[in-house]
């Protein structure tokens, strides 16, 4: 192994742990200053805890726009809103099955495929302009009121939103609470910081394309979070918000995050690679999709459900780097999903839909 590979994969997996730790500190801090302030446990809720989880893909792609690479900060989106649904997700549901009762759920999701069909269609010319990026970070303004609003309407909810932190353990002083805040923004620097040196090294020792390490890698790193969130919330039998976390988690992403980014960008706008609108993006917008009749149902998504997202993401990821280490493997893999995999997931989705249907008549 080559120094510079021994020292790219350092620098990712300090850059992960940094930012978890970074993550974890924002959220402690800003949470503390949200109470001293006076404002409601539910708006931290949706706010404050869920933007903690996403702070290390906002910092990691405003971070690698910055230093112009488009690629990364695109894919780290994409790749992770990927992540969230099939991995974050589907692990979760192997914990402890996940019943779908909450109103965050059934509304959010509707949003999430509505805003990802959005960002396709922004995305489609190749150039994510900031114009783009005024009208997502508008609607994250919107959906931040309505989710407020909506939730105050329902009790059952607010309790099941509450952030699953001891808040009460944490110091009212303002110094303190302030203090975490610059920590966590600080460590959160850091770690965007080596995680984006070492994924552009390894790319170049590898000769991978900076768009694949910002899907795989990147994304995988950046979404430890909201991994870490569902499983413990999985654990202690909290359903409701292991998928919150993974929808709003992903809403922000693409409002907050991408929104972010395009509106930075300035005339030039970000630059969208044609392997990102024809392939990636729609994969994103086809894990939601195949997971939303598993939430009308307001089921059980089972741990063989669970499973299967998994598999997707196995099979997905091993798309992304079969081309640069088993390439004469490449047209086997694409015609066994084409061919097998893909006809069966479809014929579940249908079968769970149809259920559906069939219920309300």
């Amino acid at each position: 192994m080559s120094p510079q590979l021994i020292q790219s994969s350092i620098e990712i997996i300090i850059g992960i742990l940094t930012l978890f730790a970074g993550g974890e500190f924002f959220v402690q801090g800003a949470a503390s200053l949200s109470l001293i302030l006076g404002i409601p446990q539910l708006v931290i809720g949706l706010t404050v805890v869920s933007l903690g989880t996403s702070a290390p893909e906002l910092f990691v792609s405003v971070g690698s726009f910055f230093r112009g690479s488009d690629a990364i900060a695109l894919g780290n989106i994409v790749g992770s809103n990927i992540f969230n649904v099939l991995v974050v997700l589907g692990s979760s549901a192997l914990v402890m099955p996940l019943r779908v009762e909450s109103r965050l759920v059934r509304r959010d999701v509707p949003l999430l495929l509505a805003v990802s069909a959005a960002v396709w269609g922004m995305a489609s010319s190749g150039n994510f302009s900031w114009q783009s990026g005024i009208a997502l970070l508008i609607a994250l303004g919107i959906n931040t009121i309505w989710e407020i609003r909506t939730a105050r309407e329902e009790p059952q909810s607010i309790k099941d939103a509450e952030p699953e932190i001891k808040l009460n353990s944490y110091s009212k002083k303002w110094l303190r609470a302030i203090g975490k805040i610059i920590a966590g923004i600080l460590i959160l620097g850091f770690g965007s910081n080596l995680l984006i040196s070492g994924a552009k090294s390894l790319a170049s020792a590898y000769g991978w394309s900076e768009t694949v390490i910002g899907l795989t890698i990147v994304s995988a790193g950046t979404s430890m979070p909201e991994l870490a969130t569902s499983l413990v919330a999985s654990l202690r039998g909290k359903t409701d918000l292991a998928i919150g976390n993974v929808i709003g988690s992903s809403l922000l992403n693409q409002l907050l995050v991408l929104g972010s980014c395009a509106l930075l960008s300035g005339n030039n706008g970000l630059v969208v690679e044609e392997v990102l609108i024809q392939r990636d993006i729609p994969i994103m917008i086809l894990t939601v999709l195949a997971c939303m009749p598993i939430f009308w149902t307001k089921g059980i998504i089972s741990r063989s459900e669970g499973g299967t997202l998994l598999l997707l993401y196995i099979l997905y990821l091993t798309d992304q780097i079969i081309p640069y280490t088993l390439p004469t493997f490449q047209e086997d893999l694409r015609m066994l999903v084409a061919y097998i995999v893909l006809p069966i997931v479809l014929l579940l989705v249908s079968f769970k839909a149809y259920r559906y249907w069939q219920k309300l008549t």
